[in-house]
């Protein structure tokens, strides 16, 4: 990897831009918990950037502090170069941050078409009698947002089951159908909380081919949580890592893989 001012040059040849987004001295407590302790990193545009550590780590709470579920006790984050006031989960994703979740959060008894429609909502601007009547701008907003949301029903080859109840879906689509209605709201900033949890070989295989191709051919940023170690470090640029609240490694896959601190994290082996 060659550093520049402007971003970086990854081994592969990308370009990656500069950065988006700081997290700066960040600390998050729950009564006498502290989640996470003093973490500072950043996250560059056009990068897929993972987040990884043992159960515990407190990954998921700086997720939530990225996507404004959570406003720290400390600390601050920085977006396109100015400092992000205490915000709400809605007012995080007007500013173009999209997330999935751990656990699946899908309308069950709405088809797959519907689900991905709900992510179209900032895109939605018609009043609720125009919306009542169903003419002028609430028609053409109804026929612009189909459309943006069947090519991604397309993009991420799910067209077989659009007009399905989503739960009626094996897992692994619905983990898919998530990923659509993130998509929907056309991120700048794509959050991923573990998108291959509970998923089989085949159905990891395919996840991750969409999330390099949403990066590649949208140009999204990612911020990705993910156990699976193989599929950290086959799809991440830069890797974050955390142990009971702290930073204790960040670099490349390889400088990772190489860190003693993050070998003892997983492995549970102490060294003098």
């Amino acid at each position: 990897m060659l550093d520049t001012s402007e971003g970086y040059i990854t081994e592969d040849g990308r370009k990656i831009g500069g950065v988006v987004m700081e997290m700066k001295n960040i600390t998050l407590r729950f009564g006498g918990v502290v989640a996470i302790k003093d973490i500072s990193f950043d996250i560059r545009e056009g990068e897929i950037r993972a987040i990884i550590g043992p159960n515990g780590a407190g990954k998921s709470s700086m997720l939530n502090v990225i996507s404004g579920f959570y406003n720290p006790q400390e600390g601050e984050v920085w977006y396109k170069g100015q400092r992000r006031p205490q915000m709400k989960p809605y007012q995080v994703a007007r500013q173009g941050i999209a997330r999935t979740f751990q656990n699946i959060a899908l309308f069950e008894g709405m088809t797959v078409l519907d689900n991905v429609m709900t992510g179209r909502i900032r895109q939605m601007q018609a009043g609720l009698l125009s919306q009542a009547i169903w003419k002028g701008k609430a028609e053409r907003e109804e026929v612009e947002n189909r459309e943006a949301v069947e090519k991604i029903i397309d993009f991420l080859e799910i067209q077989s089951i659009r007009k399905t109840p989503v739960g009626r879906l094996p897992y692994g689509l619905k983990k898919r159908v998530e990923l659509a209605r993130a998509l929907a709201a056309e991120p700048s900033i794509l959050l991923l909380d573990e998108p291959m949890a509970g998923m089989n070989v085949e159905e990891k295989e395919d996840m991750s081919r969409f999330v390099l191709d949403v990066n590649d051919e949208f140009g999204t940023t990612i911020v990705l949580i993910e156990h699976d170690m193989g599929v950290v470090m086959d799809l991440s640029d830069r890797v974050v890592v955390m142990d009971y609240g702290k930073k204790i490694g960040d670099g490349t896959p390889d400088e990772v893989r190489k860190n003693q601190d993050v070998i003892d994290a997983y492995l549970g082996v102490a060294h003098d």
